[in-house]
């Protein structure tokens, strides 16, 4: 892939495009934000998780966490995937962030207008598909808990239930899929190169593309979630520790971006 106007063998932003203080200002006003939207979604989830802390006793010793016990209805519904989309916040901003400013990056070296906004574009697409899988887990997961309220012989099958998805979620861990994915996320500057489109339409597409990979490499951690029925707060422990393996310098992203650019 080569961009337009670039000079072969580098991907830097010429230093004539933006002067260097103004550059500098940039970037530090979006860290700012992002430490502040961290900082408020972490708080936030703190809060849910101890709220939401406790449970109730169920026929086949196991605990049934107060957050299956909300409520029913959209209200309910609404509230818990509100709770989810802020905690996917809390744990994926800091991964995320660096696709986002390398996203930028290559908008602005491109000439392309309003690239803070289209960032922001990229990013609301990205956390569009993990609201989606938590709009998932909260229906899978209130049909689950209805039926152990209801029927006692479903209600002893949830811990097998539980040590099953443990299974799978730990075999997923192993298989090509999860590599794959995984090493999607390891490497943001070729799939920054390899998923690049213009336009608002581009932006929203990058991150909705990079949110579907992200979602097919941790949806395991998140079936332990679901299965367990911990407090929301705790799986982001898994999440976040996830390896993401060797961050290429500089130097090697030019050499990189070049060897794509003379194949192109």
């Amino acid at each position: 892939m080569s961009f337009p106007h670039s000079a072969p063998g580098s991907v830097e932003i010429p230093a004539e495009k933006l002067p260097q203080p103004q550059r500098r200002t940039a970037t530090l006003r979006i860290y700012l934000a992002a430490i502040a939207l961290f900082s408020a979604a972490a708080a936030l989830t703190i809060y849910y998780a101890r709220d939401m802390s406790g449970g109730m006793r169920m026929p086949g010793d196991w605990t049934m966490s107060m957050m299956w016990m909300m409520g029913r209805g959209p209200t309910a519904a609404l509230a818990f995937i509100a709770v989810w989309a802020i905690m996917m916040v809390a744990m994926m901003l800091p991964s995320t962030l660096p696709m986002l400013l390398l996203y930028r990056r290559v908008i602005v070296f491109r000439g392309e207008r309003a690239p803070g906004a289209k960032m922001f574009l990229a990013g609301a697409g990205y956390f569009a598909v993990w609201t989606l899988f938590g709009a998932a887990a909260y229906f899978a997961g209130t049909a689950v808990t209805r039926a152990a309220m209801i029927s006692a012989r479903i209600s002893h099958l949830i811990p097998l239930a539980t040590g099953t998805a443990l299974i799978v979620a730990a075999a997923y861990q192993l298989t090509p899929v999860k590599s794959t994915c995984l090493r999607h996320c390891r490497d943001p500057l070729s799939f920054a190169a390899e998923h690049l489109a213009a336009g608002w339409r581009g932006a929203l597409r990058l991150g909705v593309h990079h949110g579907v990979f992200c979602a097919a490499c941790c949806w395991g951690l998140m079936l332990i979630q679901l299965a367990l029925g911990v407090e929301l707060a705790n799986p982001g422990l898994l999440v976040v520790r996830q390896p993401r393996g060797h961050r290429p310098g500089r130097h090697e992203d030019r050499r990189k971006m070049t060897k794509r650019e003379g194949a192109d």
